[in-house]
């Protein structure tokens, strides 16, 4: 059986930026902008509070893991905050990767793991846009062993540390998203597939992306009415569900494209247009590109990286 969350997740790629183990002694509060990079973090002891793009602060406490698909800005202080407008010094580097964070004479309060990772998909922007903009998941501990994993290999030049690296990645977004599936997740694919019937659904678009799908059929397969059907995925996942068929067909177009599975005709094909004309008139609306043009300049941006 296609599985669509292990699906998203290899398409999209994951490799480690770095990682880090972080000390706090309370107070203190740091701030960073990021270009929509993955964020994670597992707190080991204590506990803090982590705002997101603008969103309310989310207090974590020991066990607790967190992770942003595409961060642009974190916000994390002790919780119990510096005054407003006092500074925080910028933490102080340790060294084998372990930072501190507050003044030097107060004692440790907290101790978390962090990192970012990216991702090598072309297409991370729109697979993406699939999954919920925060997890947060309480006292699983396989989370905290995996993230403590991806630590050791990203610091050991060991023979094939890439590898072992996205394999431990694919896996730690996995078990995230997952164990986020019934905390009330935001909209996205891991809450859609929460839900037994709209996940009859989704499988069911990814097992047979060439399928003509018609909204009618999707709710059949869900035994919901047809505006039943099209309100609640809406609400789980997002997006309407002939927007999602659309996004998960040019995903895979585009990866196929870039790694030459196929002609034009063919792929257009197993992505469900009835010839290649059509096909490039909808690929060239939806990504900007013709797909001969998008796949030879991919090709040749891997050859020339």
């Amino acid at each position: 059986m296609i599985d669509p969350l292990a699906e998203v997740v290899m398409l999209l790629q994951p490799s480690a930026r770095f990682s880090k183990l972080v000390h706090g002694a309370s107070p203190w509060r740091i701030s960073r902008s990021d270009a929509g990079e993955p964020f994670y973090c597992v707190i080991l002891e204590g506990g803090c509070r982590i705002a997101i793009d603008g969103h309310e602060p989310i207090e974590l406490l020991s066990g607790d893991f967190v992770l942003i698909p595409a961060a642009y800005g974190v916000a994390m202080s002790s919780l119990e905050a510096p005054p407003p407008g006092v500074e925080t010094l910028a933490p102080v580097a340790l060294g084998n990767g372990e930072y501190r964070l507050g003044a030097g004479n107060s004692p440790i309060d907290t101790r978390m793991m962090a990192g970012h990772c990216s991702f090598g998909s072309p297409d991370a922007l729109l697979l993406v846009s699939l999954l919920p903009q925060i997890v947060h998941v309480r006292g699983e501990q396989r989370l905290a062993t995996l993230v403590q994993l991806v630590r050791e290999e990203s610091r050991d030049q060991r023979p094939a540390r890439e590898v072992v690296l996205s394999r431990l990645l694919e896996v730690l977004l996995i078990e995230a998203l997952r164990s986020a599936a019934g905390t009330g997740a935001s909209p996205g694919l891991v809450r859609g597939l929460a839900d037994g019937r709209l996940a009859a659904a989704i499988r069911g678009m990814h097992e047979h992306p060439a399928h003509a799908w018609t909204v009618a059929e999707l709710a059949k397969e869900t035994a919901l009415s047809r505006s039943t059907f099209f309100e609640r995925f809406n609400r789980s996942v997002g997006v309407a569900p002939m927007e999602y068929l659309l996004t998960w067909r040019m995903a895979l177009a585009k990866d196929w494209l870039r790694r030459r599975e196929g002609r034009i005709a063919e792929i257009a094909e197993r992505v469900g247009y009835s010839s290649a004309s059509t096909f490039s008139v909808a690929f060239t609306r939806h990504v900007g590109r013709p797909p001969a043009q998008y796949a030879r300049e991919e090709r040749a941006a891997t050859n020339g990286a």
